[in-house]
C-alpha cells in the first residue's frame, strides 16, 4: 500500500469515528423521551376542608404532563366523596358502561348516567343499568390540608 492510499484510508477512518462520536449522542438525546417511562404524579385538586361531607362534589383541576420536552396542561375533573373529612374517595367522572359523563342526583342520592339509565350508589356500586362494574376510582390522599389525587384509574371491582 502506498502512502497516498494509506492517508486516504486514515482520513476516512478518522472522519467516520468523528461522525459516530457526534451522531450516537445526538441520536440518544433525540430518542430518549420515548424510552423514559414516567409515572404519573399526584395532582393537588382542592382544599380538603372545602369538600362537603356526606355528598359527592365535582372538583375541576388542571393536570400537567410532560410530553417529550413540552409540558402539556389539560383540564379534568373528579367526583370526590367523604363522610368524615379525613378519608376521601375520588371517582373518575366517566360511566363504566360507555364512558359518558354522569351527574349526582341529590333527590335520589345516587350518581345517574343519562346515556343508558345507569345508576350508581354514593360508594360507586352499580344499582341499575348496563354498567359491567362499579365506578372507577382515583387514588386520593390528604397532605397538609390539601386533597391530592393520582390520575391513574383503579378499575372498579364487581
Amino acid at each position: 500500500m502506498d502512502r497516498r492510499t494509506f492517508l486516504a484510508w486514515m482520513v476516512g477512518v478518522v472522519g467516520g469515528a468523528m461522525a459516530a462520536a457526534t451522531a450516537v449522542p445526538s441520536a440518544i438525546y433525540l430518542m430518549s423521551p420515548g424510552w423514559l417511562k414516567r409515572k404519573e404524579s399526584w395532582v393537588n385538586i382542592a382544599d380538603a376542608r372545602g369538600i362537603t361531607r356526606g355528598e359527592p362534589v365535582k372538583v375541576e383541576y388542571v393536570q400537567r404532563k410532560r410530553d417529550g420536552w413540552a409540558v402539556v396542561e389539560s383540564r379534568s375533573s373528579a367526583w370526590v366523596y367523604t363522610t368524615d373529612g379525613k378519608k376521601f374517595t375520588a371517582y373518575d367522572p366517566h360511566c363504566t358502561h360507555l364512558g359518558c359523563a354522569y351527574r349526582f342526583d341529590r333527590d335520589r342520592k345516587s350518581f345517574v348516567c343519562p346515556c343508558h339509565t345507569a345508576v350508581f350508589s354514593v360508594d360507586g356500586k352499580v344499582i341499575s343499568g348496563p354498567p359491567p362494574r362499579p365506578l372507577d376510582r382515583l387514588p386520593a390522599k390528604v397532605i397538609a390540608g390539601r386533597l391530592l389525587i393520582l390520575p391513574e384509574i383503579e378499575k372498579g371491582v364487581s
